[in-house]
């Protein structure tokens, strides 16, 4: 006799219980193996069970189904609380799979003798149904709610600055001003009327990512606007002037950048200006290159142009330019080059730059120089691996090889006559068995240098033998601190690893508590491991993970994820680099990056936006200092040739998604009291419109790269989001007050001025970032205010 379609529909949800049974029963025992939790193999027996007894044709199966069910919402709660993105993987599998066992299809090929199961509400279904809808009004309940949601208010605080600004409404540098602080004292926008916000310009640099660019290949700049003209630098450093009302193309300037296919970034983040005042002798704005620009390019050159005019200025230099490879060991095309602005300070223009990632143990020096702003004069060279070396170099010398970089933008104080400087790591980053400890003490610190003669003032380390990639990232950020003994002037540095030191300024000194702390040990054959590392009363450092932080869109991939997280190495931060392969949480992307923080120096508040990626660090032993092992080609990034590991990174997602194996929220924008550490208010931020397989504007939180913008209209602004948006939220709690879409990624930090016409405009770039795969885009975009 033939089998009725109902029961060939009840056999086959049978076989898909069995089938998602002997999935979960055989990963979950992996997972009990590997010292994980036991739900993942219990629950697959339940599955199997219940398949069996589908399969019988048993009413049973549904009690059975519903005892599971019930079970698994009491696990979720215990495991993640009243978080919706942490119980929805644990149950969608299990409500999805109850609902079709509720179909009274399915119910009327149950055999229950007289008492037949016909619908969800019948005696032998009334458990499940209950189960069911219990663990759906608890998933609804916990959509309104969010334990990683932390809200306050800022103080106000007396201004212990003037009201008015010295630089009327201009954007004169990378952070508006040598002092980095990202913050405009500009109101006319402000949380009343700043969601009348409309966009009054755009412009299309028409410079975009080419066939033979590296994959980073990035539009992050921050533009300056100076005297009513927006001044900015393309991916491929072309300088643009744009009338700062209209947008209308006033000049533009093309270094012709020589190609290189073993470049490692195409990027510039700004241009550094030198007022005519801050000439020397008789120059004035009349005279020919008296306000300057200087561009650093993607070929290791430094260029001085002509502020009105877009020309270079051949008295700079060699015919306006300087040659950075000059003095430079290991010569290679495409391994040095400068990607952050230089700074101007004291008459000095100092730069840095930055060395392809991880390719060997013979790569360009880090040494940052400093060279006289109006004749190109090379002054001083402060290099790590010689810190009182005397400049000229001889004819056969060169800087030290390999030594750490400043690839970062820096900072200064004319008054003091210091320049800042976030130092990165000597490579390789994820092993430091050739590091000489010399030169070892200025890897991931923060410099303070003599911006007249280069001399060292002082150092502050902020991660002890780095083998994990912290190298200081952002810019440092200068201000004056009311403190209990009066203002006291403070450098705050913002750290991949989450921590954020406050210095006073002159000494390098802690203003606010650092304490050493016990770490992991462990390190691999031919390094070793910092005993301790410093922690500031200041910190974004995230719990540690556990295995009820791991995540998946389904069941099904979280445990596996889980049970990834059980295999690899981690003891929590600083965890030492393994062949098996190292959790690193934070990842090396960065609590912060290269977009710094912005503060409020009226209500002394910081204000970043943290992210939280892992990512697996796993060394691989080399045989030879040539083959390839983790990359294809030039230039061999991760490589290592001439170490003993190559390293593959890769960010903790799961095989079958590719979503990240840790719980959201991944990205936040946040609030902190300066004057004592504490956060004051830290909210999830982004959506997953433009990451995930269906356009949805879940609101996980998503890292931002770009950083923050922050004004006396108590808003902050930023577009660095993985989504594409800029977003104004009310400085003061957090809370979006506006957004608008943006064409492409908006990885770069906005800024803001006052126009010659009395309005304030916003200028977001939507250029797009290569490696996070962001849309690609040349778009320089002003929003203001209607007109009145």
């Amino acid at each position: 006799m033939p089998l009725s379609p109902r029961r060939i529909a009840l056999y086959v949800l049978a076989a898909v219980f069995a089938a998602a049974g002997l999935v979960l029963a055989f990963g979950g025992v992996q997972l009990i193996a590997a010292g994980g939790s036991w739900f993942y193999a219990l629950a697959g027996l339940g599955f199997i069970a219940t398949a069996a007894l589908l399969f019988l044709r048993r009413p049973e199966a549904l009690w059975l189904y519903a005892a599971l069910t019930l079970v698994a919402l009491i696990w979720a709660l215990f495991e993640v609380g009243l978080f919706w993105w942490g119980l929805a993987p644990r149950g969608d599998v299990i409500v999805v799979l109850g609902l079709l066992l509720l179909i009274p299809w399915i119910l009327h090929g149950l055999d229950a003798g007289e008492s037949r199961v016909e619908h969800p509400f019948s005696s032998h279904a009334l458990p499940l149904t209950g189960a069911i809808a219990l663990t759906i009004l608890v998933a609804l309940a916990s959509w309104f709610t969010n334990p990683f949601d932390q809200q306050g208010e800022v103080a106000t605080a007396q201004a212990s600055e003037p009201a008015a600004d010295p630089l009327n409404g201009q954007w004169l540098s990378y952070g508006r001003t040598q002092w980095s602080q990202r913050y405009a004292p500009l109101d006319q926008i402000n949380t009343e009327t700043v969601s009348e916000l409309e966009e009054v310009w755009r412009y299309n640099t028409g410079d975009t990512k080419m066939p033979d660019d590296p994959t980073e290949t990035t539009f992050q700049v921050t533009p300056l606007m100076i005297e009513g003209v927006v001044y900015l630098c393309t991916q491929h450093q072309d300088v643009v002037a744009l009338d700062a009302q209209s947008g209308e193309e006033v000049w533009r300037f093309d270094p012709g950048i020589r190609p290189e296919g073993s470049r490692q970034h195409q990027s510039c983040r700004g241009l550094a200006y030198r007022p005519a005042a801050e000439a020397p002798g008789s120059a004035s704005a009349d005279a020919a290159c008296a306000d300057r620009l200087y561009l650093p390019t993607a070929d290791a050159r430094l260029l001085a142009i002509d502020k009105d005019t877009g020309e270079t200025c051949p008295a700079f230099g060699e015919n306006g330019e300087i040659d950075l490879w000059r003095g430079m060991p290991n010569r290679k095309e495409g391994f040095y080059y400068s990607t952050s602005p230089p700074v101007v300070a004291n008459g000095v223009i100092v730069i840095g730059g930055a060395v392809n990632d991880n390719v060997s143990v013979n790569e360009p020096s880090g040494v940052v120089r400093g060279y006289d702003a109006e004749s190109g004069e090379l002054l001083w060279a402060f290099d790590p691996g010689d810190p009182d070396l005397e400049v000229p170099l001889g004819p056969d010398q060169t800087y030290t090889e390999n030594s750490p970089n400043v690839w970062a933008p820096m900072s200064a104080d004319s008054e003091l006559g210091l320049v800042y400087l976030p130092f990165g790591n000597m490579p390789p980053d994820q092993w430091g068995g050739n590091r000489p400890e010399d030169v070892e003490r200025f890897s991931s610190s923060i410099v303070a240098l003599d911006t007249r003669t280069g001399a060292l003032e002082w150092v502050f380390q902020t991660v002890h033998h780095d083998v994990w990639d912290y190298d200081v990232p952002s810019q440092p950020t200068l201000m004056n601190l009311r403190t209990e003994v009066g203002e006291t002037p403070v450098v705050i540095q913002a750290t991949k690893q989450g921590e954020v030191y406050v210095l006073d300024r002159r000494t390098g000194e802690p203003v606010l508590p650092v304490e050493e702390i016990d770490v992991p040990q462990g390190a691999p054959p031919g390094d070793y491991s910092a005993p301790t590392q410093p922690v500031s009363a200041m910190s974004f450092n995230p719990p540690e993970l556990t295995g009820a932080d791991m995540w998946g869109a389904t069941l099904f991939d979280q445990m596996a994820c889980r049970l990834r997280f059980q295999q690899l190495n981690y003891e929590g931060r600083y965890t030492p680099q393994s062949v098996n392969g190292t959790l690193v949480y934070p990842g090396n992307f960065g609590v912060f990056n290269w977009g710094s923080i912005a503060v409020d120096p009226v209500t002394q508040t910081l204000y970043g936006t943290p992210g939280y990626l892992a990512f697996i660090h796993r060394l691989i032993p080399r045989e030879n200092d040539t083959m390839n092992y983790v990359s294809e080609g030039d230039p061999g990034l991760n490589e290592n040739y001439g170490a003993p590991f190559a390293v593959s990174l890769k960010p903790f997602t799961s095989r079958y998604t590719g979503l990240p194996c840790q719980r959201p929220p991944w990205g936040y924008a946040a609030a902190a009291d300066l004057t004592t550490g504490e956060t004051v208010w830290m909210r999830p931020r982004g959506t997953a419109r433009d990451r995930a397989p269906v356009p949805l504007p879940l609101p996980v939180g998503v890292p931002d790269l770009g950083g923050p913008l922050v004004t006396a209209g108590d808003l902050m602004f930023e577009t660095g989001r993985l989504d594409y948006f800029a977003r104004a939220y009310d400085s003061r709690t957090g809370d979006k007050l506006w957004e608008a879409r943006l064409p492409a990624g908006g990885q770069a930090t906005p800024m803001t001025y006052l126009g010659e016409d009395g309005r304030q405009y916003l200028i977001v770039i939507a250029g797009g970032h290569g490696s996070l795969g962001t849309r690609i885009g040349d778009n320089v975009i002003a929003y203001a205010l209607p007109e009145e």
